[in-house]
């Protein structure tokens, strides 16, 4: 088994920006896991502007977001990547065990730092009845296949939620040449930004119905329908107020899951009602030394704000490894 001064899991913008703030209050031994094979995190799919206003000063997409990053990371030489690692176990004592290709590897961290992420709430966690057919996409998943892999999952799309991805997959779906049938809201208003929802939604005419909910998706090998009906104030579905919408795809847009489960498998105290660990102070845990960041920390509507309280990890873990000596 290695040790190293600081272990940082998850190379998205949150971890970069632990790890170069770490380096630059003394660390000098600093390890960041990474299970893809790019650094970069959720922003090499986000081709989108946006990004940096706050933090730069500048109006970036999130691939030139990541990419500042990125050389950042690349011109210190006291941080060492591994890439296609996996995480599939954590320790009280901060011993780490992951996954590479051929290789099973263990690691333990005086201060470890984890940034990674969240994954996306599935079409079982808002009860959408109906049959299982293909065309059942979260938004994210559908923003990949697009923004990387070159793929359109679908031409007649209605999107379930108003999250910031929902909105910005409406739009991405329109400039691509699909139809966009509607965004369908349960709540009263937008659950995104309001810059999204008017650049994404109202700038392109797209249907936007508040307080409605999916009630059924018809299909048999791939969507045919979805049932929409409108709810009160309770949530409550209003009779008589049902009506279908054709389409051959649904994406899912309704809020994010932070990424959790090592820590809590450490021991870590853990919300069970937001899956984020319980602290009274930013980026702590209940367990000495490891440190939590990003969006696994809390689900963030902007990434210039994940920078700048990563930094703030760094420096704790730079803080507490000085403690040690």
């Amino acid at each position: 088994m290695i040790k190293r001064d600081l272990v940082i899991v998850g190379g998205g913008p949150a971890g970069m920006s632990a790890a170069i703030a770490a380096y630059e209050y003394g660390v000098e031994d600093i390890l960041l896991i990474e299970r893809d094979e790019y650094l970069g995190g959720i922003l090499n799919q986000c081709v989108h502007t946006g990004f940096g206003l706050n933090f730069f000063k500048e109006v970036l997409t999130g691939c030139e977001y990541a990419d500042r990053f990125i050389e950042k990371i690349k011109s210190i030489q006291k941080i060492e990547i591994s890439r296609q690692s996996f995480v599939v176990n954590l320790s009280k004592d901060k011993v780490l065990t992951f996954l590479k290709p051929g290789a099973l590897k263990q690691v333990q961290a005086k201060a470890l730092i984890m940034a990674t992420g969240c994954r996306e709430k599935t079409r079982e966690m808002v009860h959408i009845s109906g049959t299982r057919p293909a065309g059942i996409f979260s938004a994210g998943l559908a923003q990949k296949l697009i923004n990387m892999e070159g793929l359109l999952p679908g031409e007649k799309v209605v999107i379930v939620g108003s999250g910031d991805i929902g909105l910005i997959m409406a739009r991405r779906f329109f400039l691509e040449g699909a139809e966009v049938k509607a965004v369908i809201e349960i709540k009263p208003k937008s659950q995104g930004l309001i810059r999204n929802q008017v650049q994404c939604v109202e700038d392109f005419e797209i249907p936007f119905f508040h307080s409605h909910k999916i009630k059924r998706i018809y299909g048999n090998k791939r969507v045919e329908k979805v049932s929409v009906v409108r709810v009160d104030e309770k949530f409550n579905e209003i009779a008589g107020s049902e009506f279908d919408i054709d389409c051959d795809t649904v994406l899912i847009s309704v809020g994010l899951i932070p990424e959790n489960e090592l820590i809590e498998m450490a021991g870590v105290a853990i919300d069970k009602k937001t899956n984020c660990p319980v602290s009274k102070e930013l980026n702590k845990t209940s367990i000495a030394g490891l440190f939590v960041c990003g969006n696994s920390l809390k689900v963030y509507d902007l990434v210039d704000t994940v920078s700048r309280d990563s930094e703030i990890a760094g420096r704790l873990a730079a803080e507490y490894l000085k403690g040690l000596k």
